[in-house]
């Protein structure tokens, strides 16, 4: 990949991590305000007819072969299905700045499901990476061995955080042969559909109260399911396509400062130092067990000549 199209790339993914860090004050607005899967299952339809009328335009789309309908699937069942219905359901009842510190995991799990299923190496600094991520994990919430126990709300959120990670790993291997645009359409309209059978399940007045809330709420709905949910993943699945899955994941780590950043400014939320400590650790341990840091050294080190 040449030089230009590379830093484009990064530029792009770097701009979509700071809608996400935003998306999450936007989500915590509409589960205040809207009942939660109902609300999540409209915005992932409204992301997904947006990528749907891109690849329209573009011409992306065509036949899927059994194996790249078995990736996109899996795909849209962790990434699309699992990780936006417990991302708000965490949000109910979790604070937006603790969630975006919490999927900030999501490029350390990335790269531990890449040993696990792509044969990626493991390594002392990887290992020193997952030791750092636990500790911030554990200041993340409350510092204290006495409060370890997780919030139902934390539980959800890790847990998107994880389905998240793992739909990393197939959408790298539909977008081997399939164009990215194509399985982000089909991933978000067919993930929409299952959502909003398991929200008629669980909130069966989730209809009629989805017309209660007032005009800025829904401004705030199409906003995230356009730009943050249908663009944005159309973005990232570009990069997972062209650079890898971790390598994409990685700038995974601003979301929670862009996050915990906007909470603050929008939501009047405060940050504990715990927390913040804890965001110290997660982005030392993902600099470390995606093997950044030590791809990093690798390079700086002068090459031995064999005589």
């Amino acid at each position: 990949m040449k030089q230009q199209g590379l830093l484009l790339t990064y530029g792009l993914v770097f701009l979509i991590t700071a809608i996400w860090g935003l998306n999450v004050v936007f989500l915590k607005v509409l589960v205040e305000n809207l009942p939660p899967q109902t609300m999540t299952a409209f915005r992932i339809m409204i992301a997904g007819i947006t990528a749907i009328i891109i690849v329209y335009f573009t011409k992306s789309l065509r036949g899927l072969m059994i194996k790249e309908w078995v990736f996109t699937l899996f795909g849209m069942t962790f990434g699309v299905i699992l990780h936006h219905l417990t991302l708000a359901l965490g949000l109910v009842t979790t604070a937006a700045s603790t969630g975006s510190l919490i999927l900030s995991l999501v490029p350390l799990a990335t790269a531990v499901l890449g040993m696990m299923f792509l044969g990626e190496q493991l390594t002392k600094m990887r290992v020193l990476g997952f030791i750092l991520a636990l500790a911030g994990v554990f200041f993340i919430q409350g510092g204290s061995l006495a409060g370890l126990k997780l919030s139902s709300g934390e539980i959800f959120l890790f847990i998107s955080m994880f389905s998240q990670a793992i739909s990393f790993i197939f959408i790298k291997k539909a977008t081997a042969t399939l164009d990215s645009k194509a399985v982000t359409a089909i991933m978000n309209l067919a993930g929409s559909i299952g959502l909003l059978l398991i929200a008629l399940v669980l909130e069966p007045g989730g209809l009629s109260e989805m017309t209660t809330a007032s005009a800025g709420v829904y401004v705030v709905l199409f906003a995230s399911g356009i730009f943050a949910t249908g663009i944005g993943h159309m973005v990232f699945n570009s990069a997972i396509q062209k650079i890898g899955a971790s390598k994409t994941a990685i700038f995974n780590n601003f979301v929670p400062f862009f996050g915990v950043l906007f909470s603050v400014i929008f939501l009047n939320e405060v940050i504990e130092p715990s927390q913040l400590i804890g965001f110290v650790f997660i982005v030392a341990g993902v600099l470390f067990g995606t093997g950044y840091l030590e791809k990093v050294w690798l390079k700086r080190q002068p090459k031995r000549i064999n005589r």
